[in-house]
């Protein structure tokens, strides 16, 4: 008979799993002048699981989550077919700022002890 910690991860992969599908990543294709334009996105899920217990009193639980977002398009023309990514340029302003200011932080540091 299976551990309940397997039938909790068993399960969990097997809901998760029923919805990990290329739609969830690649839009439908549209097409406009010749030009057809294939949305595509990053897709991330995650789950965990656990049960534990003394004697007869044995308990689980579970979860999980997924995220999509978009990250491109993928340009089909008579030519030939083009990636073109999508810049998030707040979020790439914010990851450089918290480095920057993760760099000057240290480096204040190491000037300090000398």
């Amino acid at each position: 008979m299976p551990e309940p910690a397997e039938d909790l991860t068993a399960h969990l992969a097997e809901r998760i799993g029923r919805s990990v599908r290329a739609s969830a990543v690649f839009g439908k294709p549209v097409e406009r002048g010749g030009i057809t334009v294939i949305p595509v996105a990053r897709a991330r899920w995650m789950f965990g699981g656990g049960s534990g217990g003394d004697g007869q009193q044995q308990g689980g639980g579970g979860g999980g989550a997924g995220t999509v977002r978009p990250v491109g398009y993928i340009e089909v023309r008579k030519s030939g077919a083009t990636y073109r990514p999508i810049r998030d340029w707040p979020r790439i302003g914010v990851t450089v700022a918290g480095v920057l200011a993760a760099t000057g932080l240290i480096t204040a540091k190491l000037t300090r002890r000398r």
